[in-house]
């Protein structure tokens, strides 16, 4: 009976397997289904756009002025200070005119004493042409003495020798006069240039302008030439960016059609319109200068460092799509029939920034009539994105 018990257990256990087995619940069979995304589509629209560019500067002055020093001396006044809009022939500093007036004073009296000399001159060379004739008729009595064997040879010498002198003097005198005129012109320049050195220790604006750097203080001893301030035309301020070599050509050529091209910069909070006004002669690896001149140039100051967004020469037949739109950088999808994707080649054609909004502007890479107007390509960016692949879009098209 022991013997059985062992053998009973492992029925009932096999018994209750099998009793479990057949009553467990029917699984239903797992269906394999395709998965489909979730995106946003964008509806093409063809249009004419200017593309921008982005660009890095700095503001610069073409008519940027330093004043310096006329001669040595010492600054008595400074009526401005650093940012300072003046008028034109505002006075701005003075030097002392006690270091001015004595060159004034020297070369009037070196003017005068060249007249002096001339006048003086003119009246001695008559009175040297009376001492050569006498000496001449002095010399011919000697000689004719000499000659009958009446007179010294050594008077004779003497009378040569005097006559010789005469001369001489009359020439130099002659000289002096024939350089009478170039001495005074000399000396009359020299008046000139003290004069003009005099004028210029008031040191005024030429034209309405705003200072740049005051760079001397009242009592300041100054050198010859020694920059005293700078100064430049608050309505003349330019924009000097480089933009890639590629652009440089139609830059120019809108230029010489007369179109105008803008920029919208921003130093800070302040919003400055620019215009393209003209581009560099000159290249390097980097790209091109470009100049582009402020509207208003009192907003912002010299040698700031701004960004700038730049208009380019229209594009036409172009299509606007977002930057997440554009896959491989060469490459669209569209949604075609049954929500699938279909990979479209594309051109860029630039961009288009409007404020923090950024576009990217495409052309077809062939002569496919598939990029129109009206069709709806994926703009939601799918790394895995392929032919065929299955979407859902979810929202208006953009």
């Amino acid at each position: 009976m022991r013997r059985l018990i062992p053998l009973l257990i492992l029925l009932l256990a096999v018994a209750g397997f099998v009793l479990l087995r057949a009553t467990r619940p029917v699984v239903p069979p797992i269906e394999a289904r395709e998965r489909i995304w979730r995106v946003e589509a964008h509806e093409l629209v063809s249009t004419a756009v200017k593309p921008t560019l982005v660009l890095y500067g700095r503001i610069e002055a073409p008519d940027r002025i330093r004043a310096a020093a006329p001669v040595g001396g010492r600054i008595v006044e400074v009526k401005v200070r650093d940012g300072d809009r003046v008028d034109a022939g505002a006075v701005l500093a003075r030097m002392d005119p006690r270091d001015l007036e004595p060159r004034i004073a020297q070369a009037t009296a070196d003017v005068e004493r060249e007249r002096i000399r001339h006048r003086h001159d003119q009246e001695a060379i008559a009175q040297e042409r009376t001492l050569l004739q006498l000496a001449d008729a002095k010399l011919a009595r000697f000689e004719r003495l000499k000659n009958a064997r009446l007179g010294a040879e050594s008077s004779f010498d003497q009378a040569r020798e005097e006559v010789a002198r005469v001369r001489l003097s009359l020439s130099q005198r002659q000289q002096a006069i024939a350089e009478h005129p170039s001495r005074l012109t000399q000396l009359q320049a020299k008046l000139t240039e003290a004069r003009r050195d005099a004028e210029r220790g008031e040191i005024t604006a030429p034209f309405a302008a705003r200072i740049g750097k005051v760079e001397v203080a009242a009592g300041d001893q100054v050198q010859p030439g020694q920059a005293l301030l700078s100064l430049y035309s608050s309505d003349a301020l330019y924009l000097r960016a480089r933009v890639p070599a590629i652009y440089a050509e139609e830059l120019r050529a809108a230029l010489a059609r007369g179109e105008g091209l803008e920029a919208r910069a921003e130093f800070g909070t302040t919003t400055l319109l620019t215009r393209l006004d003209r581009i560099s002669g000159e290249a390097d690896a980097r790209g091109v200068d470009v100049l582009l001149r402020l509207d208003d140039a009192s907003k912002v100051p010299l040698g700031a460092f701004v960004n700038a967004v730049l208009e380019r020469p229209t594009a036409t037949d172009v299509f606007a799509v977002p930057p997440s739109a554009l896959h491989g950088g060469d490459r669209i999808y569209l949604i075609g029939d049954g929500n699938r994707l279909r990979a479209l080649p594309v051109r860029r054609a630039g961009e288009r920034r409007d404020g923090s909004t950024l576009t990217l502007l495409v052309r077809p890479a062939n002569d496919t009539t598939e990029l129109r107007s009206g069709t709806r390509i994926l703009a939601t960016h799918l790394p895995h994105a392929i032919d065929g692949l299955a979407v859902e879009v979810v929202g208006a098209p953009q």
